[in-house]
């Protein structure tokens, strides 16, 4: 099995690699004060521009492992992929207005954790599937089974993502603890989400800030530990 490029073979992150997050946590705190405060002529804008920024980041802390022979690019395709496509899902609502919001974020964000999943399987995992981690089957049926009476004819398209996302979260604790720590942060940012497209007269207003506050925390860690994992951060 492939594991993460050996440090001897990759060059070393640049000192600043860190300074293209600088915009991205910015922005995502402006959107989820906005989202606390319910100022939605605000909070609607800057969620599109979370996952253009975070790619931002990657591509500065990056750009010298991404640099050189082909076989080193695939990574930063594939990780940049996964940020495209949850961008789509981000704006699923201003991108295909005419669309069923639901169904694209669901297939948006499938894409974007499929490739998350061939992403750290192949380039950044550490070791084996660590035990604790045997708690992602059982949160995937316990979701289910209490989301399940209100998905309607969406039941087999939210299984079908619950399937994915855990996997995302599986996979990335098979990673170094960063990206570990962000796989986890986006399976609950999806969970509290699901309650709240499901189940909202049981979810509280706090709920919402939390969704945004858990997601670009998760998307940031997954991101930042792939680089550290690849280059010799400093």
């Amino acid at each position: 099995m492939t594991t993460a490029p050996a440090r001897s073979k990759t060059p070393a992150l640049p000192r600043s690699w860190w300074w293209g997050f600088l915009p991205f946590a910015a922005a995502s705190a402006v959107h989820i004060g906005a989202r606390a405060v319910e100022a939605t002529d605000i909070a609607e804008p800057t969620k599109l521009t979370l996952m253009p920024l975070l790619a931002a980041a990657a591509l500065w802390g990056g750009r010298s492992l991404f640099s050189g022979p082909a076989g080193r690019k695939l990574p930063a395709v594939l990780l940049l992929a996964a940020l495209f496509f949850s961008w789509i899902g981000d704006g699923a609502a201003a991108f295909f207005p005419s669309a069923p919001e639901l169904p694209v974020m669901l297939g948006s964000f499938g894409l974007a954790h499929l490739c998350y999943i061939w992403l750290l399987a192949r380039y950044a995992a550490a070791g084996p599937l660590p035990r604790w981690a045997l708690v992602f089957p059982l949160w995937w049926v316990l979701m289910l089974v209490v989301l399940w009476p209100a998905l309607g004819g969406l039941a087999f398209a939210v299984a079908a993502y619950g399937i994915v996302l855990a996997g995302t979260a599986a996979t990335a604790a098979r990673c170094r603890p960063m990206v570990a720590a962000g796989g986890l942060l986006f399976l609950a940012s999806d969970t509290v989400l699901a309650c709240r497209i499901f189940l909202p007269e049981q979810m509280p207003d706090w709920t919402s800030p939390l969704v945004m506050l858990t997601y670009c925390a998760g998307q940031g860690l997954i991101v930042a530990g792939a680089l550290r994992t690849w280059g010799n951060a400093r």
